[in-house]
């Protein structure tokens, strides 16, 4: 039997540390090559780690919810590299020095390994010695007696005795049980000092006092067998915060409060956060805002619903400012570009990024050229980016490279925003909501449906007149999507 550890891998984005979300198999389960045995969360997406290994699980080296770097030990496999049947078949004699040469579990027989007779056998099929007292082993030669005491029989005359013999007690006088038996003595008596100095308290104590950073050794025991209780916890507590305030020492309600709830920043929530700053701080951010008559977009997407083209395909007005944007894009190159410092790079492809809200945070996967894309196509592509992140299944890839993004705020039922552009990007589009407005019409006022569309836009790349000229561009769209067919 040979040990393995796995070691957390970089799963291709060149990423440092992930989180372990959770594990698919327990200590104990057998796995095969290729088998899902954890799930991850790096800064961009889950991943399903499979095993590389065959075997039994022996031990989990990370807990659920840790955030470990990567090549960090985090799973150990027992793997049958079939040493246990390598047993040299007996020539002349007894087979004495089979116990050295077979590194097998204890429980394993070299009879059922090598499909000799037990006779053949040292190491017995009876019941396993003890641990304590068994004797060192040592090398003997093939003419030797086979059992461990002197005064013992030869083997072949009684083969029989050999199995019980490791486990009868040892002669005072000799020194080798002495050692073994003295040190399984000091490691019983170091297991009750420890049950001994360990405090005792019922789980939900034990969780307070972790929760507001109490050593509960510290804390007087009042209970009736000598645990310590809730109120002992709190009366600690009120007398430790007392001492602090006498002392003018700093102190955060929040540290002790519990009924503040504290979310361990990591994984996308972390990484949002960080590019967010970035972007806001590095990028001179400006954000313009028009409202659009988006009535006849309103009407096309019901046509669009109707069609037996489009059957089984779930159509929004997203699906239309996604194809706007990509049009506007077009007409306005330099919107779908990035900042290089002393160059820009503009874009003549468009990785079209669509803000997502999942329950790991928020997300922005990118169609992949979505340029190239039909009506028919984007509308696919669409339900499936949105279904997948939804899932938490987005795959890296499909995070990285996009050129320009689009938020739909207006799902939430929110007018319009001013959003932070992507990193590496220089615009972003907020859809606002559709609602029925009253709306002056060739002097008339009738009810409309209106959206407001908000983009923001890095200066260094994007004026004032060109961000305007692409958001009229954007706007002409959805007030007259048959402009997409010119």
């Amino acid at each position: 039997m040979t040990e393995k550890t796995f070691r957390l891998p970089d799963v291709g984005e060149g990423l440092t540390e992930a989180d372990i979300v959770q594990w698919k198999v327990s200590p104990g389960d057998t796995v095969a090559v290729n088998d899902v045995i954890v799930e991850i969360e790096t800064a961009k997406s889950l991943v399903e780690l499979p095993s590389p290994y065959a075997g039994t699980v022996s031990s989990l080296m990370v807990a659920e919810g840790e955030t470990v770097d990567v090549g960090t030990p985090i799973i150990s496999v027992t793997v049958d590299d079939g040493a246990g049947a390598k047993v040299p078949a007996a020539a002349d004699g007894p087979a004495a020095a089979a116990p050295e040469e077979v590194p097998a579990a204890p429980d394993s027989t070299p009879s059922e390994t090598a499909g000799e007779a037990p006779a053949a056998s040292l190491t017995g099929t009876g019941p396993k010695p003890d641990a304590v007292r068994r004797r060192p082993r040592r090398p003997v030669s093939p003419g030797a007696a086979a059992t461990p005491e002197p005064a013992a029989a030869p083997a072949p005359a009684a083969p029989a005795p050999a199995p019980a013999a490791p486990a009868a007690p040892a002669p005072a006088s000799s020194g080798t049980a002495a050692a073994p038996a003295s040190s399984g003595t000091a490691a019983v008596q170091d297991r009750v000092n420890r049950l001994i100095q360990r405090v005792l308290a019922k789980p939900p104590v034990r969780k307070a006092a972790k929760d507001l950073g109490i050593n509960l050794a510290d804390v007087t025991a009042t209970g009736a067998s000598g645990e310590v209780t809730k109120q002992d916890l709190i009366s600690y507590q009120a007398q430790r915060e007392a001492e602090r305030e006498s002392a003018g020492e700093f102190w955060s309600p929040g540290a002790a409060d519990s009924r503040i709830e504290r979310i361990p920043v990591r994984g996308v929530r972390r990484a949002t956060a960080k590019a967010m700053v970035e972007s806001a701080f590095s990028a001179p951010h400006v954000s313009i805002f028009v409202d659009v008559d988006a009535s006849r977009t309103m009407e096309f997407v019901k046509r669009l619903k109707a069609a037996k083209d489009f059957e089984g395909i779930r159509v929004s007005p997203l699906l239309i400012l996604a194809k706007a944007v990509i049009w506007a894009a077009a007409r306005n190159p330099s919107v779908n570009a990035t900042w290089a410092g002393d160059e820009i790079l503009v874009k003549h492809f468009m990785n079209l990024g669509i803000a997502a809200a999942t329950p790991r945070g928020l997300m922005v996967p990118n169609i992949k050229d979505a340029q190239e894309l039909s009506l028919k196509e984007l509308a696919i592509a669409l339900n499936t980016l949105a279904a997948t992140a939804r899932e938490g299944r987005t795959p890296p890839a499909d995070m990285r490279g996009g050129t320009l993004t689009v938020t739909n705020i207006g799902s939430l039922g929110i007018d319009t925003g001013t959003p932070i552009i992507n990193p590496g990007e220089v615009a972003i589009v907020a859809f606002g909501t559709i609602k029925q407005k009253p709306w002056v019409v060739d002097g008339e006022v009738v009810p409309r449906w209106i959206t407001t569309l908000g983009g923001s836009f890095d200066h260094r790349v994007v004026d004032g007149d060109l961000s305007a000229r692409f958001m009229a561009d954007v706007a002409s769209i959805l007030e007259e999507p048959a402009l997409l067919l010119d």
